[in-house]
């Protein structure tokens, strides 16, 4: 649920095997390029690597992310919604199991639940497949409880700064609110998944529940300010790619180019 309703082509999707030098590998188009074999990443469009039968899917062109370790073979989800088995298979296709999800906001098309009159697959399905905790910030484990009707031992909450474990990969958890309470973003190895706070073009909506314009503005900042070469995967395909270095999103993106939070306040007033 952004504030830009792009949408471009749909290349390829892909397995990353590392992401450390991904601005580099991104530069030659070598997205197969092996850096570092333990790091498993792999970036999933809804609607065409899985769900490829739902509308909805196919309308909000959502991205489900896999992170883990290949030695172990573990890996969780960021926001699994719409068909839990069948990514569940997809890793298992590759030799991983599932041990946990990551949520980067509250929303149906991210965790799963009630949305524009449907019923959204996430992590409660999810949850029904494998037995596994959904990490959470802090701050959003009301929302998202509501909207899963997941239990708090379901859930398990994080503040920023906190970073979670998977085999022997570190995922690093940014507190990114704005878009809802508790935003965040999971930074791994030089490859930032951003969710709904960052896309390629645009931000996410600061005009709905839980939304807040300073926030916002203070997330982004926050992420403008990481390694120019940081590699950002987002929430949704709102750009013909499906992800750049910060460094070169900071240069296009219209949400950077307010000078202060004062305009950009007065710019982001409303919604679309």
């Amino acid at each position: 649920m952004g504030c830009s309703g792009q949408t471009g082509a749909r290349p390829s999707g892909f397995t990353r095997p590392g992401c450390r030098h991904a601005a580099q590998a991104t530069r030659r188009g070598a997205y197969d390029l092996v850096v570092d074999q333990r790091i498993y990443f792999r970036q999933l469009l809804s609607g065409r690597d899985f769900a490829v039968d739902d509308p909805i899917a196919q309308q909000m062109v959502n991205f489900v992310y896999a992170i883990g370790d290949r030695d172990t073979g573990e890996c969780v989800l960021v926001d699994p919604a719409y068909s839990a088995k069948e990514l569940v298979e997809i890793v298992g296709a590759d030799g991983m199991r599932v041990t946990g999800a990551l949520a980067t906001h509250y929303h149906p098309d991210h965790v799963g639940g009630s949305m524009m009159g449907f019923k959204l697959e996430g992590v409660r399905e999810l949850l029904a497949e494998v037995g596994v905790k959904v990490h959470c910030n802090e701050a959003e484990i009301p929302w998202v409880k509501k909207v899963t009707e997941l239990s708090d031992s379901d859930l398990v909450a994080h503040e920023g700064g906190d970073s979670l474990m998977v085999g022997d990969i570190k995922i690093e958890l940014l507190h990114t609110p704005g878009h809802t309470p508790g935003s965040q973003c999971f930074l791994v190895d030089g490859c930032l998944v951003s969710g709904d706070t960052l896309f390629l073009d645009g931000c996410g909506r600061t005009d709905l529940p839980g939304s807040d314009r300073g926030q916002m503005y203070d997330s982004l900042q926050r992420l403008a300010a990481l390694p120019e070469d940081t590699i950002v995967y987002p929430g949704h395909k709102y750009h013909p790619m499906s992800s750049a270095a910060i460094g070169s999103v900071v240069q296009t993106n219209y949400a950077f180019k307010p000078r202060t939070k004062e305009q950009w306040v007065m710019m982001f007033g409303g919604g679309d």
